[in-house]
C-alpha cells in the first residue's frame, strides 16, 4: 500500500505571513546572488536564460507563500504556480540536476532567512512549511522531467521506426539522410543488417540493454521488432564478424543472417535485402552457421525466388567459370555429376587425375568456391544449372 500523505503543516500567524511577503524581494535577490556564487554554470548562461531561471525562482518563492495560505497545495498546484502553462520548457533550458540545484538553493535561502523574517513563535511553523513545500516542488520537478523523458523516448521510437522503414525500403537518399539527421544517426562508414527471430517479450528494458551493449562496443544501431522478427541496422562496422558475434545473444533461437557490409546508411537497403532473403530461405539449409552470412545461402535464396541471389550465382560464379575457359566449367560439371570422384572425372574427361586437381583449384581461385568441399560444390552446381537456364542452352 502507498505511504499515507503527510498531514499539512500548522498555520502561520497573519503577522508571520505578512512578514514573509515583505521579505519576498529580499529572498529573490539573495537567491540570484547565491546562484551566481555557488553554481558556475549559472554564470555562463545567456541573459535570456538567466532571466527565465530568475522568473522560475520568483514564482517558486511566491508559490511558497501561496502554499502557506493554501495548506492543501498539491503537486499539480506547484507545477502550475512555478512552471506556468508549459512546464516542459524547463527541461529544454537546464538538466534535471541543475533544476534540483536551483530549487535547493531557493530552499536554503528561505531557511537561512526565516529567523530574520518572522517572529520566534512562527519560526518552527515556517520551517515545517519549507519542508512540506520543498517536498512538493521536488515531486513536481521529478514529474516534469519524467514526462519529458517519456515524450522524448516516444518521439525517438517513432523517428527510429520511420528511419528503419525508409532504410529497408530503399527510399530516396535525401529522404533517408533527412530522417537519419532527425534521429541523430552518427554511424560512420561500414553499415550492415542482421535479421533473425525476436525473443518473446522484447520489452523496453530489452531494447535498452541492446542499445547499451551497442554503445559499449562503439557502433550505432537501429532496432526494429517486426512481429516475430528482429532486424538490426548496425553502423560504424569495421569487423563484421566480431559485431555479429557480439549481437548474436540478443536474438532468439533459430537462424540469424548477416547481410554484406555497405558504405553507408544510404546503401543499407542492399544489406537488408540480402539478410532478409537469407532469413526467408534459411530453413532449407539447417546446417548453416549461426550467425550465417547471407552469401552462404545463395542456392537456397535462388530456389526461393530471390533474383539477387540468382544474379550473383549466374554473373559471379557461372560467368566466371565460363570466361576462364570451357575446360574449367566442364570439369566442375563432370566432377559434381560423378559424385566428387577425381578418378571418375579423369576417366570421363580422358585426362590425368592431377589435371583434374589443377582445374578444380583454378575453379576455386576464379569463383571463391572450392569444388572439393561438398557445400561449395553444391553452390557451383546450382550456379552452373542457373547459368545454363539463363542462356537457354548448355555452354560447354
Amino acid at each position: 500500500m502507498p505511504a499515507p500523505r503527510p498531514s499539512a503543516p500548522r498555520k502561520v500567524s497573519a503577522d508571520g505571513l505578512a512578514r514573509l511577503r515583505a521579505h519576498l524581494g529580499t529572498f529573490n535577490t539573495a537567491t540570484l546572488r547565491r546562484l551566481d556564487e555557488t553554481l558556475p554554470w549559472h554564470r555562463d548562461l545567456t541573459p535570456d536564460e538567466r532571466s527565465a531561471l530568475g522568473l522560475i525562482a520568483q514564482r517558486a518563492l511566491q508559490g511558497f507563500i501561496t502554499s502557506i495560505e493554501r495548506p492543501q497545495t498539491t503537486t499539480v498546484d506547484v507545477l502550475r504556480d512555478v512552471f506556468g502553462q508549459s512546464p516542459t520548457e524547463l527541461t529544454r533550458a537546464i538538466s534535471l540536476h541543475r533544476a534540483l540545484q536551483l530549487i535547493r538553493t531557493i530552499v536554503d535561502v528561505v531557511e537561512t532567512g526565516v529567523p530574520d523574517a518572522v517572529s520566534e513563535a512562527d519560526q518552527s511553523v515556517v520551517a515545517e512549511h519549507v519542508l512540506h513545500y520543498s517536498r512538493e516542488i521536488a515531486f513536481a520537478i521529478a514529474d516534469v522531467y519524467a514526462r519529458a523523458a517519456e515524450l522524448r523516448g516516444a518521439m525517438d521510437s517513432r523517428l527510429e521506426a520511420v528511419l528503419l522503414d525508409a532504410v529497408l525500403r530503399g527510399q530516396e537518399p535525401d529522404e533517408i539522410q533527412h530522417r537519419a539527421t532527425a534521429f541523430g544517426w552518427r554511424g560512420g562508414d561500414g553499415v550492415m543488417v542482421m535479421a533473425g527471430s525476436a525473443r518473446d517479450g522484447a520489452t523496453a528494458a530489452f531494447l535498452h540493454g541492446l542499445r547499451r551493449d551497442a554503445a559499449r562496443l562503439q557502433f550505432e544501431l537501429l532496432v526494429g521488432v517486426q512481429s516475430q522478427r528482429l532486424v538490426l541496422v548496425v553502423g560504424s562496422v569495421s569487423d563484421p564478424d566480431a559485431v555479429a558475434e557480439a549481437l548474436l545473444p540478443w536474438f532468439a533461437d533459430g537462424p540469424v543472417i548477416v547481410g554484406p557490409v555497405v558504405d553507408s546508411l544510404l546503401e543499407a537497403h542492399v544489406s537488408a535485402h540480402h539478410a532478409l532473403a537469407g532469413l526467408g530461405a534459411a530453413a532449407a539449409h539447417p546446417r548453416a552457421g549461426r550467425p550465417a552470412r547471407s552469401d552462404d545461402l545463395l542456392p537456397e535464396r535462388a530456389l526461393a525466388g530471390d533474383t539477387t541471389a540468382r544474379a550473383a550465382l549466374v554473373d559471379g560464379v557461372y560467368a566466371a567459370l565460363a570466361d576462364a575457359g570451357p575446360s574449367l566449367l566442364e570439369t566442375v560439371d563432370v566432377y559434381t555429376a560423378c559424385g566428387h570422384s577425381l578418378e571418375g572425372t579423369a576417366r570421363e574427361l580422358y585426362v590425368h587425375a592431377n589435371t583434374v586437381r589443377y582445374r578444380l583449384r583454378r575453379a576455386a581461385e576464379v569463383t571463391g568456391w572450392d569444388p572439393q568441399r561438398p557445400r561449395d560444390a553444391y553452390v557451383l552446381q546450382t550456379a552452373v544449372a542457373l547459368g545454363r537456364l539463363s542462356e537457354g542452352a548448355p555452354r560447354l
